[in-house]
């Protein structure tokens, strides 16, 4: 199982990225992180649907110092090739 996240608010220059990275691997989950021009954060998680959950949980508020004011979500039933969580800088 997929989740394909965007999160909103003051995420960009607070670790957010590190912080999922961190949460991702705590959580066994594969996939990306990467800051959006529009200075979202843009996250595919991929896992046990347990697990998802747990890390919604945490996308919505991020780690200390962000402020999450919107977080969109989807979930998507395909296979994915992540072998591990990365953080992506395109």
């Amino acid at each position: 199982m997929q989740v394909h996240i965007r999160v909103f608010g003051d995420v960009q220059g607070v670790f957010f990225r590190s912080g999922t990275q961190s949460e991702a691997q705590k959580l066994g989950l594969r996939g990306w992180v990467r800051n959006v021009a529009d200075d979202s954060v843009e996250i595919m998680a991929e896992g046990e649907r347990p697990q998802l959950g747990k890390f919604l949980e945490w996308c919505s508020h991020g780690p200390a110092g962000a402020s999450v004011s919107n977080m969109q979500y989807e979930w998507l039933d395909i296979p994915g090739n992540f072998h591990d969580f990365r953080i992506r800088y395109d």
